[in-house]
């Protein structure tokens, strides 16, 4: 009876044996999926950090491809009775900006600027830059400032009337930054020289 009841006793710790296995192994296969899952959210924090940063870099290229206007749209005027000739304007890039090309002869990778009024749409008027303060180059770098200038009857095609109160955009679209918009409105009457707000 005793060899019994010792039979029965091992059998009894043989099944806590098993029991205590099997709760290691459910235990286990816990800590993998739990790192399986962490690994899962740490990798797609990464990854959507990285995204995060790309966006940052392309708005702050974007910011810093862009020019701005310095002082104000100059029209001149000549004849009898007065014809606006040329459209003048300076630009600088903004602070801390990148070079931006102001080559209007260039295939790629330049400055377009666009005309339009109520009767004239030109998406890719000619101009000519003259350097105010910088190098000589058509590069518009930091700390430089160039003059824009554009004739009306030869760089904008079809070339537009441009009486009193005319009202225009140009358009200055560079290769990265932003988009600059001149709206413009010339004066009831016309004078040689012509502040353009």
């Amino acid at each position: 009876m005793n060899r019994h009841l010792n039979a029965l006793r091992r059998g009894h710790r043989d099944e806590r044996g098993i029991t205590g296995l099997e709760t290691a192994i459910i235990l286990i296969a816990f800590v993998v999926v739990a790192t399986v899952f962490a690994f899962v959210v740490l990798t797609a924090g990464i990854f959507s950090s990285e995204r995060g940063k790309e966006t940052v870099y392309a708005g702050l290229a974007k910011a810093r491809g862009t020019m701005e206007v310095r002082g104000g749209v100059v029209a001149t005027a000549t004849g009898s009775p007065l014809t606006v000739d040329d459209i003048f304007f300076a630009v600088a890039s903004t602070a801390s900006g990148e070079s931006i090309p102001l080559n209007p002869a260039a295939t790629n990778n330049r400055t377009v600027i666009a005309y339009r009024d109520a009767l004239t749409v030109d998406n890719d008027v000619f101009y000519t830059v003259t350097p105010i303060v910088g190098d000589i180059d058509t590069l518009l770098e930091p700390g430089e400032l160039m003059l824009v200038s554009i004739d009306r009857a030869t760089d904008i095609s079809p070339a537009p009337t441009m009486d009193g109160n005319t009202r225009f955009t140009l358009e200055l679209q560079t290769p990265v930054g932003a988009v600059v918009d001149l709206t413009r409105q010339l004066p009831t009457e016309l004078a040689e020289v012509m502040q353009l707000h």
